[in-house]
């Protein structure tokens, strides 16, 4: 830590692994899962204890040499990793069969490799489930077949264990539980032992056999899924009451005849959202639901005012007004000045203080901003078109307006030049009532984001979204890789927020359960097209039912015979 002080991250640990068994590790963001499983793998020092995997014997003052053969030994899947060639899937695994035997996974003739390894890499795909992607491109795998693929690599080391960390989290349903199935395949096909490390007990019921749970570094309980998750799950505050539809009020979004035709980054392939038609009234929490590549987020953008519509038009009110979200100008800065934007790559500033952040975030959203930017933009002889595309950019994702900055050849310096951040004495009348309904403390203000813990860094997250209090929040799937603890308390704050403001939430989420609790509505959208429109109880059932989602329906029935009890 920055102060010098030491943690324990792991204490006093101690499991046995049965061979050919699927142990589960569970616990909150922070209780040290990645950290144990780093340490199994052989990549992470550990200051007392040791390891053994079969003949492999480890101490914590072993030489690197007997690190290097527990690596050996094992196998480990990151969810973020996609270290892929830019070939073929079976040439992938060919390639990774050729290193692991001659320990050379660049070679460049691949006619003798496919003599000697052509068949166990086919066979390796059958057993993750893609076979019938053997022939196709890796770059252009979806998400969920790239970590597949990634793990039919892993599979041609031959490993004792497979270790996985957060298999799938971030995914839909189905992708989910294509990936589910692919590692029980490994289990039961191949005899691989595996540890799963994830925070979701639904996987864990699905998947493993027995399950340990960790808190603070800790092994505190471990039995059978069905005995750990009701103690897992029962450290969950309360649920808020969910919000009463007579208290919605007057339409404030007009969704009409949306058309918009493009290409998806993963896969290739092409997706055409077709008349799309809805209301949003004040108030109203709306889930757009769906298997991944349905077109939600692309909807969401161009509610947004970010994508354009091929067809179509986005309309929002502006006091007595209808705004044309299509038309760039004055009236659309006022309009966005009112919204405000979560996305999955949204993340505090690491040694910002809140403080800090907030005012940076009132420079962009604050009371007179519009009028100083366009006071200024006079001056630079800006005009109010252009002036509402650079505005623009401080709704979407750095990277991103980074990019289209260069392309103009203009520098961040010019939002800030429009944009400054409010003065430190403002900041504080602002995130006082946002704080008191996120259950934060105002001493946070003067922290630093690195400070935080976990579940206080989501809400303050979502407090700098919040501070300016806008008409309608956006969010496209932030918290996608919570635990299920953390995911309640952010579920009850976004409720109090949406009552105590009247904030209108429009969200994009793969957490069914999340969905149901949160949503006042939810629309359920498939290969561009809105099938359904209602409750999100009912809908949330058949996105399931759609997916194919085992796994869901086994924890939900697991909660019913919670409830009975």
């Amino acid at each position: 830590m920055d102060d010098g002080a030491e943690i324990k991250a792991l204490d006093d640990i101690s499991i046995d692994v049965n061979d050919g068994e699927i142990l589960g590790i569970i616990g909150v963001s922070g209780s040290g899962k990645s950290t144990l499983l780093r340490i199994l793998r052989g990549v992470e020092k550990f200051d007392a204890g040791e390891i053994d995997i079969d003949d492999v014997h480890v101490k914590f003052d072993s030489n690197p040499y007997y690190f290097t053969k527990l690596k050996q030994e094992t196998a480990i899947h990151l969810q973020r990793s996609f270290g892929l060639w830019a070939e073929t899937a079976l040439q992938n695994v060919v390639r990774k069969l050729n290193g692991a035997k001659y320990g050379d996974e660049g070679l460049t003739d691949f006619n003798y490799a496919y003599d000697e390894f052509g068949d166990e890499a086919k066979e390796i795909l059958k057993v993750v489930g893609l076979e019938h992607k053997a022939d196709h491109f890796a770059p252009v795998l979806s998400g969920g077949e790239k970590q597949r693929l990634i793990m039919a690599r892993q599979l041609a080391k031959k490993p004792k264990v497979l270790l996985l960390d957060e298999p799938a989290t971030m995914s839909c349903p189905k992708t989910k539980q294509d990936v589910l199935n692919a590692i029980k395949n490994i289990n039961k096909k191949l005899g691989v032992t595996v540890v799963i490390v994830s925070h979701l007990p639904e996987v864990h019921l699905y998947l493993s056999d027995r399950l340990v749970m960790l808190e603070n570094g800790k092994l505190i309980k471990e039995g059978t899924p069905e005995e750990i998750i009701p103690e897992f799950i029962s450290e969950m505050a309360e649920p808020e009451p969910p919000r009463k539809p007579e208290d919605l009020g007057e339409e404030v979004i007009k969704v009409e005849n949306i058309d918009k035709r493009f290409v998806l980054l993963k896969g290739g392939n092409v997706l055409e959202i077709e008349d799309i038609n809805f209301d949003v009234k004040a108030g109203e929490i709306i889930s757009l639901i769906g298997e991944s590549g349905a077109g939600k987020t692309v909807l969401l953008r161009m509610m947004g005012g970010m994508e354009i519509p091929d067809s179509g038009t986005v309309y929002f009110k502006l006091e007595d007004n209808w705004v044309n979200m299509n038309d760039p100008g004055f009236d659309r800065m006022k309009v966005r000045r009112k919204l405000g934007f979560m996305h999955q790559e949204f993340a505090l500033t690491h040694h910002a203080t809140i403080k800090d952040q907030i005012a940076a975030r009132l420079g962009v959203k604050g009371e007179n901003v519009i009028m100083h930017a366009k006071n200024v933009a006079k001056e630079l002889e800006i005009s109010d078109k252009v002036l509402d595309l650079l505005y623009q950019l401080t709704d979407i994702p750095e990277t991103e307006a980074k990019a289209k900055l260069d392309k103009i050849g203009l520098n961040s310096d010019i939002l800030d030049l429009l944009f400054p951040s409010f003065p430190d004495t403002e900041v504080k009348k602002y995130a006082e009532p946002v704080f008191k309904a996120l259950d934060l403390p105002l001493e946070i203000l003067e922290r630093k984001s690195y400070e935080l813990s976990g579940g206080q860094k989501v809400r303050a997250t979502l407090a700098l979204i919040l501070t300016s209090q806008p008409d309608v929040l956006i969010l496209d799937e932030p918290f996608g890789d919570l635990d299920p603890i953390t995911l309640r308390i952010v579920s009850n704050s976004l409720k109090r927020i949406n009552k105590e403001f009247n904030t209108t939430i429009l969200m994009v989420s793969h957490h069914v359960d999340f969905i149901e609790e949160v949503s006042t509505r939810a629309i359920l959208m498939d290969n561009g097209e809105l099938i359904m429109d209602g409750d999100p109880h009912k809908l949330a059932g058949e996105f399931v039912k759609r997916c194919k989602a085992d796994y869901l329906v086994g924890f939900e029935d697991l909660k019913k015979q919670l409830a009975g009890d």
